[in-house]
């Protein structure tokens, strides 16, 4: 079965002026996770949230919707909105690591807390006739803490699981732990996907090799840090094109010019786009002083010529 490979959501990087740029120019990935939607206790869905997932900006893409919870409230009222969009299935996020929601009780805080997900899960699939995938590291403090929750997932009909195989005390320090990711494989029978430091075709095939029964892959920061790792996967392929300057320099403009349209002023628009140079510059190492340059830029015109310098180091 060929390996299917999913863009697992970053917020602030991977919404939907990104996810067509990148499908635009570079492809690969199968489905798009969109980041997550979060209600901080209001029962409203934000104006961000609505842009990304209205149907005219994601046409040609396959994109499910996330939320970000630990009210079965807030949780069956995201339902509710996504289905009136068309969608189908909802991914619930029991992942992310950042204090900011763990100390909530939220994303991989979650975890150790199967009676919760329990309730949660028992509303959504009696109230709702909503498809549900998870998305989940193995824990907060434990890898273990996820083998506690596997009885309750196992209960329900899940699509899919997909896993970052990290705990979320981690972050994003150190690396992942393939044992205990395989000890999820015996835990359960749902189909689960892989996540975690997919960074380049070599680190692919060795955790391919390793899990050779998973054939979805989840890629988050090496997606922006280097946007042709999917299509190489997919051809299994180490080479980058020769003109991948040319591509990467079509695929800047486009982003750039998306977020012209919604920022106003220099500074917010550099400032967003230095946010996403953060991670270019894994993939274009020559030109390390440049970018450096452009990174201080604070003008447009300043970008613009720093810009150019950057590619003339291919040249």
């Amino acid at each position: 079965m060929p390996d299917t490979l999913i863009s697992s959501p970053l917020q602030g990087f991977t919404d939907y002026r990104f996810r067509n740029a990148f499908h635009k120019y570079f492809g690969g990935i199968d489905t798009y996770y969109a980041p997550y939607i979060r209600l901080n206790g209001k029962m409203e869905i934000k104006p961000v949230y609505q842009r990304d997932l209205m149907h005219k900006h994601n046409i040609g893409l396959v994109v499910i919707p996330q939320v970000m919870t630990c009210d079965a409230d807030e949780f069956l009222f995201v339902i509710d909105y996504v289905q009136s969009l068309g969608y189908t299935e909802l991914n619930w996020n029991l992942g992310c690591p950042y204090p900011m929601v763990t100390n909530r009780g939220m994303g991989s805080g979650l975890i150790a807390n199967p009676e919760k997900i329990n309730h949660i899960l028992d509303r959504a699939h009696s109230e709702t006739n909503i498809t549900i995938s998870m998305k989940m590291r193995m824990g907060y403090y434990d890898p273990t803490e996820i083998l506690d929750a596997f009885p309750v997932l196992n209960k329900y009909p899940l699509k899919n699981i997909g896993i970052h195989a990290r705990i979320g005390k981690q972050l994003y320090v150190g690396g992942v732990d393939w044992d205990s990711f395989e000890r999820c494989m015996e835990h359960t029978d749902h189909k689960l996907y892989y996540n975690g430091d997919i960074t380049s075709v070599k680190a692919f095939r060795k955790v391919s090799d390793r899990f050779p029964t998973i054939d979805h892959w989840m890629i988050g920061r090496g997606l922006i840090a280097d946007p042709w790792l999917p299509i190489m996967i997919k051809e299994n392929d180490t080479e980058y094109p020769i003109d991948r300057i040319d591509v990467f320099s079509d695929f800047h403009a486009m982003l750039f010019r998306q977020f012209e349209e919604k920022l106003t002023g220099d500074k917010a628009i550099i400032r967003k786009m230095v946010s996403y140079w953060e991670y270019f510059e894994e993939v274009l190492p020559q030109a390390k002083r440049e970018i450096k340059k452009l990174k201080k830029t604070k003008t447009i015109e300043a970008y613009d010529e720093a810009l150019e310098k950057v590619y003339s180091v291919f040249e």
